[in-house]
């Protein structure tokens, strides 16, 4: 990929307001996203070795998560810092932290942090990295703003799309209906930290040491295949919305989410929910000592 064919400003852009847009949508079904999110945040806080008195940072924080569930770890001597490129992700999580003196959210980038050195103990980061631009350049970032032996503690999607059908169901279907080209090869991404030998060499590469990379299974369970019509609704990006509306007459074509709803009627369970266990790449990794 030439720099011609992707600008990093411009993406960030396009982020910025996707996420903006999405943003009560998403809060309104943080049920379903938890019930395999608050399994993947209590890991991140057990590799982090957070602790009372700690000082966190929690990068591409949403609506809240992991920041708020770290504020409670660290207790009154601590603190915690969650950054999130989109002001209205922000603006919700500070609601869902009002009254919590340990926790604050700022609107930021993470590829240019705006903290001095060794300002952290731990940082931690759900399913937020990979949509930096510059993978070593980042790492190297949050080795900067980590105490030396600080640790860095992050889930990210793991690659193909395939192994995590809670986020790649749903738009495969929007996508084929659309007849949309595929992403372009090394482009920022949900699934662009996705290999773990990658991924790995990149922290290494950062100065990082003590790189670990490991498989986890994310629990995600759904109450229903409408229940991810919804989800599915309400977090794809405007753009998308645009397109279905253009090429089907509205955003709520009929025959779309059914086949939305139809794609996962492999994981249903007798009972009627939908299990949608999705792969996620934990890493763990040492700041610099020396």
């Amino acid at each position: 990929m030439t720099t011609a064919e992707f600008d990093p400003v411009s993406f960030k852009q396009m982020q910025r307001a996707n996420w903006n847009a999405i943003s009560a949508g998403w809060e309104s079904c943080s049920h379903d996203f938890e019930t395999g999110g608050a399994p993947v945040t209590a890991r991140l806080l057990e590799l982090a070795g957070v602790r009372a008195g700690h000082r966190v940072l929690d990068i591409g924080s949403g609506t809240g998560e992991p920041a708020l569930s770290a504020a409670a770890v660290v207790g009154p001597s601590g603190s915690v810092t969650g950054i999130d490129l989109a002001p209205d992700m922000i603006a919700r999580a500070r609601e869902r932290g009002r009254g919590a003196g340990n926790v604050e959210f700022v609107v930021g980038d993470v590829e240019s942090l705006e903290f001095p050195a060794a300002s952290f103990d731990a940082v931690l980061s759900r399913w937020g990295l990979m949509f930096a631009v510059d993978h070593v350049e980042t790492f190297r970032e949050l080795a900067r703003v980590l105490v030396p032996g600080g640790l860095l503690a992050a889930a990210v999607w793991a690659a193909p799309g395939s192994e995590v059908p809670m986020m790649s169901l749903g738009f495969q279907v929007i996508a084929r209906r659309l007849e949309l080209p595929p992403p372009a090869p090394g482009a920022p991404g949900p699934f662009s930290m996705g290999d773990p030998e990658t991924v790995g060499a990149e922290l290494t590469k950062a100065g990082f040491s003590d790189v670990e990379v490991t498989a986890f299974r994310v629990p995600f369970v759904l109450e229903s295949p409408q229940r991810f019509i919804e989800f599915n609704k309400v977090v794809i990006p405007p753009g998308l919305k645009t397109m279905l509306r253009e090429r089907f007459g509205s955003a709520d074509d009929p025959a779309t989410w059914a086949a939305v709803g139809a794609a996962v009627e492999p994981y249903r369970r007798p009972e009627g929910t939908v299990a949608l266990t999705s792969k996620a790449l934990l890493l763990r990794a040492v700041a610099p000592i020396g």
